[in-house]
């Protein structure tokens, strides 16, 4: 069954970075669009960026943009998350998926989800 783990997370001072990895087991992600969710406590879970199978193309949520960056390695079957310029209100639990097809940031159009990686921004 395809699985993806997530790391990277932590605890980071605001305007901060981090830099979240999405790595597959038993699968190759080369065909496959990803994206990253994030979700605070109370919220609904939020898209924050997505990326094509083959790099080519990406998406990001306004809140998100010029602070974070996604990309992939195909040969290291992981995807990225670099998180630059951090606020406090970017804390919460980032999340990886499998895009079902579109490159939305929808969440009801992905499957296959992590487990997780706490981010949490504070002085």
């Amino acid at each position: 069954q395809l699985q993806l783990v997530e790391s990277g997370g932590g605890l980071v001072q605001p305007g901060g970075s981090l830099r979240l990895s999405c790595a597959a087991s038993i699968f190759s992600l080369d065909h496959y669009a990803i994206g990253w969710f994030r979700q605070a406590p109370g919220k609904e879970r939020e898209g924050v960026s997505c990326i094509s199978g083959s790099g080519g193309s990406t998406n990001y949520a306004d809140s998100v943009k010029g602070r974070f960056t996604i990309s992939r390695d195909n040969a290291k079957n992981t995807v990225y998350l670099q998180m630059n310029g951090l606020k406090p209100e970017d804390t919460a639990v980032y999340y990886c998926a499998v895009d079902k097809g579109g490159l939305g940031l929808d969440p009801y159009f992905y499957h296959y989800w992590g487990q997780g990686t706490q981010v949490t921004v504070s002085s």
